[in-house]
């Protein structure tokens, strides 16, 4: 989960309007939003304030799982294991982690056994299984608050359950899914899926809202820090800025503002004032979020002398997997599927540094507070990067195959894993420069 920027409460922001239903219609009220930084009180009153169309529910599978613990896969990677604990209940690949916004104690995990798990970090103990799902889980998150964890599978079927009941509270079908995130300030869940919708869900009473994108499936999301506002990328290239309150798309970007292929992931900066877009194209491209307008290009040296992509075509070698914003300096990471991390300065928009990777990198997270940022990658190791020396300050290993997602804790003590080798690891940070 991304660290959210702290909210200022402005004291003459009026409220936004409720949005009104009649019959088929919408009858929409375009007010002007104060620009300064909302309060997050105001923010969770006007998640409560907006009205969300009653959608029926289709019921998910309720059959529970047996727990059968499974001895480890043994791959080729072979060597060290620097990890501390080892969670080992899953008998595939393990797809997603996440970690409890709040207390930083907890992590849910899910995977290709269709099983989804809540367990402890300090001993890998289960604290409880989120049964019930019938294809691979691929999404798993807690709420702003850590009171609720969400957990969806390929299929489309979504689970929320209570967290200090270990009761499922909220379940809904939805299409193919492609991503799912939780709102920053309020129990709303969001997703993307195959026929390019965005939902949007008040859990858990299910009242629910539709984002109708382009006929496509939209690949990946993320909610803008004010929590107003979501940018959502599409298979087709387009990026569309959607106003939660009001429904509409604020900015659509498309064509040449756009990107000449799928996109792949999506990052706001700590201000939510600058968007960071990445797709198959080898493009990052640099949108500001109240203007709409491309603002900068990114592309790696390593395939700046490739032809540019005709229309329809896409990279077969590389492509951008994980990008975002440093807190601390006016830096952004790109990491790409050829393994080159690449540092970008935003004042200038020129290339810091590019650090190369024996494998692709899957994913990378900034450090809260620091210019260090973390990568995982194909090779199954976790590195930890100076940003503003392009230097390897450490790795972690133990993991037998690809890592395929990991995360962060807010104070960068911990690192959680997940991988093909079937299990999820928890790493101990330990930097002599700090």
């Amino acid at each position: 989960m991304e660290s959210e920027s702290e909210s200022g409460a402005a004291a003459d922001t009026p409220p936004l309007e409720t949005l009104s239903f009649h019959g088929d219609e919408e009858i929409i009220e375009v007010v002007e939003l104060d620009p300064g930084p909302p309060d997050p009180d105001d923010l969770v009153q006007e998640m409560e304030d907006v009205d969300f169309e009653e959608e029926e529910e289709e019921e998910g599978n309720e059959e529970g799982w047996v727990l059968e613990p499974q001895e480890g896969v043994v791959g080729s990677m072979e060597g060290p294991d620097d990890s501390e604990v080892t969670f080992a209940l899953h008998s595939a690949s393990v797809f997603c982690v996440s970690l409890d916004p709040k207390t930083n104690t907890l992590a849910v995990t899910g995977g290709e056994d269709d099983k989804a798990f809540v367990w402890r970090l300090s001993d890998g103990e289960l604290l409880f299984e989120c049964a019930g799902h019938k294809d691979s889980v691929t999404c798993a998150g807690f709420s702003h608050d850590s009171t609720l964890v969400a957990t969806g599978d390929m299929s489309g079927l979504l689970k929320v359950w209570q967290v200090d009941t270990k009761e499922e509270v909220w379940s809904f079908e939805a299409g193919d899914l492609e991503w799912m995130e939780w709102h920053p300030r309020a129990p709303v869940l969001l997703a993307g899926t195959a026929d390019g919708n965005t939902w949007m869900w008040k859990v858990p009473t299910g009242d629910c809202k539709t984002f109708q994108g382009p006929n496509c499936p939209a690949t990946c999301g993320r909610v803008l820090p004010d929590g107003k506002r979501a940018v959502v990328g599409y298979e087709d290239g387009t990026i569309r800025i959607w106003d939660l309150k009001q429904g509409n798309s604020i900015h659509v970007l498309k064509g040449t503002e756009g990107h000449q292929g799928p996109l792949t992931c999506v990052a706001t900066n700590q201000d939510g004032s600058l968007i960071l877009s990445g797709s198959v194209d080898c493009q990052a491209k640099l949108v500001s979020a109240t203007t709409g307008k491309v603002v900068g290009v990114f592309r790696p040296e390593t395939v700046a002398s490739q032809p540019s992509l005709g229309e329809g075509e896409e990279s077969e070698s590389n492509s951008v997997e994980s990008l975002g914003f440093c807190s601390v300096m006016p830096l952004a990471a790109v990491g790409y599927l050829d393994g080159t991390l690449a540092i970008y300065d935003l004042s200038t928009q020129t290339l810091r540094h590019q650090c190369q990777h024996q494998s692709g990198i899957v994913q990378l997270l900034w450090e809260a507070g620091t210019a260090v940022v973390y990568t995982c990658s194909l090779d199954g190791i976790v590195r930890l990067w100076d940003a503003r020396t392009g230097r390897l300050l450490t790795d972690y290993r133990g993991h037998t195959a690809e890592i395929l997602d990991f995360a962060l804790s807010k104070d960068a003590s911990l690192v959680v894993t997940t991988s093909g080798d079937h299990k999820a690891k928890v790493f101990c940070v330990q930097r002599p420069d700090r």
